[in-house]
């Protein structure tokens, strides 16, 4: 536990009739906020823009915030000579995320199915590594790194350690998909001849140096692939889904929904992996295929939601026109990642200075997943000359878990249903009253910031009352002297 004494110089002020509802009790005050609908823009999760800020993104509709701006580079584009990585590139676009307001996810590619514009470096030859030629589908003449090749494979595990050690941790870096492999590192070589996957020891070699690299950056395996996924998600990475909305767009007779994702992820034992970890979801084409389709809107966003997705990509594009829309994806967006409410707080009416105070509060996650981040619950205390008191706790939102429900059934197969609300969680915290605190009306205000020694809180909760410096004023309580 940390508490913090600070001068402000903007008391909070307290609006009761629309932030909260008191409940009258000789000697305590019970506070139950009132919860809010807005779609919140909250840090590791929500809409991804793709290749584009949201300063840039002209099909962003100024109702969607976003805090993820998602892109997948070449190896070749962040190694343009050996030993070299794009470090002006990379620091640009970080800094352009950063002026956005969002933080930025990439991917890795090595394997491209355009003629001449290969995703891996035009010097590896050089250094006598080994190109492949093959085709996609009828694409022909397409060239490929064999990452079998011991040089080729050397050049790929030593540009993906270099790559950490400048950015694991960046704080303008939200994820970074473990990719590499594979067309667009999604790791499969479908429709490919000669080119082949590499070897499992091989695939091992590439998730191990992720893991060992990125050690404080979150990784997200992509789902192609039950073994490695497997391999990568119990070894605590995430994973990323790049085909949502598939309802049989390529096949009458297979689809990603029904088939892909439920063999995938069963087989891979990655059902559980949302608990510690974040599921991305990308869409198959973009929504308005979903549209002319007629494919089901709350079809696939209960089943993006069933699946604990914390992030979605629509690639930027423009969504379609209509009301219905615009509905179900904003009833979609309040329910994809983390939403956190305050259902009630509760503390004596009147603490006495030098003694401890109790406060006890209850939570609910009713978004889909859970805050991965270690973001802790604080409680501030304004006095009557501006003086704040701070109070962090040891407890974390993150054990805040949303509503489950049985996936993959046949009748959640036939109809997903609504994800119900997590349950609700009861935390009791002790807040210390400094014997020299003066005696006076306080403002009780709670936060959720970054850890015990962040002061600012980070996260936006689904409740009314929020002040412009992020903290939630719920109450008042008088601090008497001995």
């Amino acid at each position: 536990m940390k508490a913090t004494w600070l001068i402000s110089t903007n008391l909070a002020v307290l609006t009761l009739v629309s932030s909260f509802v008191l409940a009258e009790e000789p000697g305590w005050v019970t506070v139950r906020p009132v919860e809010i609908e807005d779609i919140l823009a909250n840090p590791g999760m929500g809409w991804e823009t793709f290749h584009r800020t949201a300063a840039n993104d002209r099909n962003l509709p100024d109702w969607i915030p976003s805090t993820v701006q998602y892109l997948r580079w070449g190896w070749g584009e962040l190694e343009p000579e050996p030993g070299r990585l794009n470090i002006e590139l990379i620091d640009k676009v970080l800094a352009e995320s950063r002026s956005a307001g969002q933080k930025l996810a990439f991917r890795v590619m090595c394997c491209s199915t355009t003629r001449g514009r290969p995703y891996h470096p035009r010097w590896l030859r050089d250094i006598g590594g080994r190109v492949i030629v093959t085709r996609y589908g009828d694409v022909q003449g397409l060239e490929v790194p064999d990452l079998d090749d011991p040089i080729t494979l050397k050049a790929h595990l030593d540009f993906i350690r270099r790559l950490a050690a400048k950015y694991d941790g960046h704080p303008d870096l939200d994820h970074i998909d473990l990719g590499s492999v594979g067309w667009w590192g999604e790791w499969h070589m479908s429709r490919s001849e000669p080119a082949r996957m590499p070897l499992p020891e091989n695939q091992r070699k590439i998730i191990d140096t992720y893991l060992e690299s990125f050690r404080k950056t979150p990784l997200l395996m992509l789902i192609d692939g039950p073994e490695m996924l497997h391999y990568a998600t119990s070894r605590g990475t995430g994973w990323r889904a790049d085909c949502l909305g598939d309802m049989g767009g390529f096949s009458r007779n297979w689809c990603h929904m029904r088939n892909a994702y439920p063999s995938t992820l069963n087989e891979a034992q990655a059902l559980e992996v949302w608990k510690t970890a974040p599921v991305a979801w990308e869409t198959c084409w973009d929504i308005r295929k979903w549209v002319q389709e007629g494919w089901s809107l709350r079809y696939i966003f209960n089943y993006a939601l069933a699946l604990h997705g914390s992030y979605f990509n629509n690639k930027s594009a423009p969504l379609p026109p209509g009301d219905e829309v615009r509905e179900e994806v904003t009833r979609f967006l309040r329910r994809l990642g983390y939403r956190l409410v305050i259902r009630e707080v509760r503390h004596p009416a009147i603490a006495r200075a030098g003694e401890n105070m109790p406060v006890t509060m209850v939570w609910q996650n009713v978004g889909a997943a859970p805050c991965y981040r270690p973001y802790r619950i604080a409680v501030r205390l304004t006095g009557p000359s501006g003086k704040t008191f701070i109070h962090v706790s040891e407890r974390t939102v993150r054990e805040i878990l949303p509503g489950e429900v049985e996936v993959f059934t046949e009748s959640f197969m036939q109809n997903p249903p609504d994800l119900p609300p997590g349950k609700p969680v009861t935390i009791e915290e002790i807040v210390p009253i400094e014997r020299t605190l003066e005696p006076g009306e306080y403002s009780l205000a709670i936060g959720v910031v970054e850890s015990l020694e962040s002061h600012t809180p980070v996260v936006q909760l689904a409740i009314s009352g929020r002040a412009a410096d992020g903290w939630y004023p719920l109450s008042r309580l008088r601090i008497i002297r001995q």
